[in-house]
């Protein structure tokens, strides 16, 4: 019978002869390599330790943080290197979210696709994973991005710079989840930490369960999701301190209750939702950050990302265009990238090399690569660089909330007794669970495997007729509300940054704004939306930050109306008639002409957007405003 050892003591129900048990003290001892385990990668050496959380659980237990180490197998146990540092809830040696059936106990893969592709064993890296309370080998209780994580991410880095083995230098990596660990620890700055990457992140948690007063699925879902997760049991082969770790959830219920009644506080001015503001807290921070992010995102959304940029003082790099949820080295089936661009890696090490080794970059690369609405990459000093902001006024108009009528469309709540909580209902066809989540390897509604946009044949149509009446001949209107438009534009100019909007409203309901690049031929795609809950009263919002181009022709249409029944919210229409007036549009606009290209291929993604966000419209006006950029160079707004 073969015997995998693991990196600390061997399992309660291992064998014990002699032989077995000098095996796992030697193993304890020295570290495993991937000849004695395969979940080791190759070329490392791999321990597990133990050290304290500085703030207790929110149950008044003290929490005790687990982590992986990995060490490069051909250094000496006591030579020091830098260390890249992970911290998150998807490291359980059993698996990310769920059971991914591993034949023995081992450090997570989730990053193997890092330490293999960017070679860091080779290149004298430590690899450190930690698991944040009440997930994996920590104890403590859950607390979503919360002080009590945020605590954790502070040690892990204190922890991290101060080993014997370590040269104090540590740099942060993730994505989704930690990646938004990753802010906090820019945020935070904790001695040690001098880079942050952080691709796909959530910017403001409070973002990712409520758009503006409306709540999405996920103010249910993500909690039960991570609920599940800090459930998960040890594998059968990890030792007894890491089982009896592992089961802290189970033995303390009051955890995953106040995770779930968290979820459903609606108010962002919240205590609860204050200390989740990683934009707010962003403040004055100077640590070098490298991120990812995708404009069309459909899990983590490209919300408030410009306020932490602007709040982030220190050095930025970042690549951002039209993909979904993926990592920069993330291919399709058949071999492209997800991202569309090459040298990933090769920026990331270079990243790193420089800000944790002190070494020059022997190749220099922009601060910002940008993929544009039409698939071409450019190189920007700072994003956004901005030629004009200009206020442009709307059409006043009314609409019913109602979702549009549509078949499927919510009307009252749908009781889930699961962990009792109430689910308002909506549908929402057009985002599916991701592939892990359908095929039942985990929960749905974590930010690793939440809303997939999923590739379609194209919605139906609405029904968009000339305006009668209030409103004049620069509006339309359709099931959804009405819709206000631009004269088309001369030449090609890109809508960046974070577009908002104002208006008064009369009337309970949602509120649904929404940007469309509307073609001579009356094609239009949608490229930017938000949400809110309105009852009566002033109101200003900003929609997701953006990157799209209106080539010359185009036309620039907004709807204000209901949120449709296939919108990701779980709104209950009020079938109250809102009315709408002084509403006004703020739009930074950039001069195409000044890009400077770089290389990049189209996203595939955006393809897919393209095909499930493409109407084709009938009735078109003449417009009421003008969007136009001037000519001279763009700058850093």
């Amino acid at each position: 019978m073969l015997v995998v050892p693991t990196a600390t003591a061997a399992p309660s129900d291992a064998p014990t002869t002699a032989s077995r048990a000098a095996t796992a003290t030697a193993a304890e001892k020295e570290g495993i390599t991937h000849e004695q385990n395969p979940q080791v990668p190759e070329g490392a050496v791999w321990t597990q330790e133990y050290f304290p959380s500085s703030l207790p659980s929110n149950n008044g237990d003290e929490v005790e943080l687990h982590a992986d180490v990995l060490r490069p197998a051909h250094l000496p146990a006591d030579a020091r290197t830098p260390v890249i540092l992970s911290v998150g809830p998807y490291f359980s040696h059993i698996g990310q979210t769920g059971d991914d059936g591993h034949p023995v106990a081992g450090p997570s893969q989730r990053f193997t696709d890092l330490i293999e592709g960017a070679d860091l064993m080779a290149q004298g890296y430590t690899v450190v994973m930690v698991d944040l309370r009440g997930f994996g080998g920590s104890t403590g209780c859950l607390d979503w991005v919360g002080p009590g994580e945020q605590a954790d991410v502070a040690s892990a880095v204190e922890w991290a710079a101060g080993q014997p083995w370590s040269t104090g230098k540590v740099g942060m990596y993730g994505k989704s989840y930690d990646a938004s660990t990753g802010l906090v620890g820019n945020n935070l700055e904790p001695e040690g930490l001098e880079a942050v990457v952080a691709q796909e992140p959530v910017w403001d948690m409070h973002n990712y369960l409520y758009s503006n007063g409306v709540p999405r699925p996920n103010n249910v879902f993500t909690p039960r999701a991570y609920n599940s997760i800090a459930t998960l049991p040890a594998h059968a082969g990890d030792d007894e301190r890491y089982r009896a770790n592992a089961d802290y959830e189970k033995a303390h219920p009051e955890c995953t209750a106040q995770n779930s009644a968290d979820g459903l506080i609606a108010d962002p001015e919240s205590e609860y939702w204050k200390a989740r503001d990683l934009a707010t807290q962003a403040e004055g921070s100077d640590v070098p950050l490298f991120v990812t992010q995708g404009f069309i995102e459909t899990n983590t959304k490209p919300e408030d990302m410009r306020k932490y940029l602007d709040n982030h003082s220190g050095e930025q790099r970042g690549w951002l265009g039209q993909w979904n949820h993926v990592r920069g080295n993330d291919r399709t089936e058949d071999g492209r990238l997800e991202m569309g661009r090459e040298g990933w890696f090769t920026e990331v090490i270079s990243f790193y090399d420089e800000h944790l080794k002190d070494t020059e970059p022997v190749q220099d690369f922009p601060a910002y690569v940008i993929e544009d609405s039409n698939g071409a990459w450019r190189a920007q000093d700072a994003w956004p660089l901005v030629n004009s902001t200009r206020t442009v006024d709307l059409e006043d108009g009314s609409f019913v909330d109602d979702r549009a009528g549509e078949p499927g469309a919510a009307r009252g709540a749908v009781a889930d007794g699961a962990d009792g909580v109430t689910l308002a209902a909506g549908a929402a066809p057009r985002i599916e669970a991701a592939d892990g989540a359908a095929k039942g390897r985990g929960p749905v509604g974590d930010m690793e495997r939440g809303a997939s946009l999923q590739p379609q044949k194209g919605p139906v149509a609405p029904e968009v007729r000339q305006r009668k009446g209030k409103g004049g001949p620069g509006t339309t209107e359709d099931a959804y509300g009405y819709v206000t438009w631009s004269k088309p534009v001369k030449r090609d100019v890109r809508v960046t940054g974070t577009p908002r909007v104002a208006f008064e409203a009369e009337g309970q309901g949602g509120v649904a704004v929404q940007l469309f690049d509307v073609a001579p031929d009356g094609t239009a795609v949608r490229f930017d939306e938000q949400v809110v809950a309105v009852d009566g009263g002033q109101h200003e919002i900003a929609l997701k930050d953006t990157e799209w181009t209106l080539e010359a022709g185009h036309q620039l249409a907004v709807r204000i109306g209901t949120i449709g029944a296939d919108e990701y919210w779980s709104h209950e229409p009020s079938m109250d008639t809102v009315e709408v007036s002084d509403a006004e549009l703020t739009l930074e606009l950039q001069n195409t002409r000044w890009d400077e290209p770089t290389h990049g291929a189209v996203s595939p993604f955006l393809a897919t957007w393209e095909r499930a966000y493409t109407e084709k419209w009938d009735a078109k006006a003449p417009g009421t405003f003008q969007v136009k950029a001037s000519q001279g160079k763009p700058k850093h707004s």
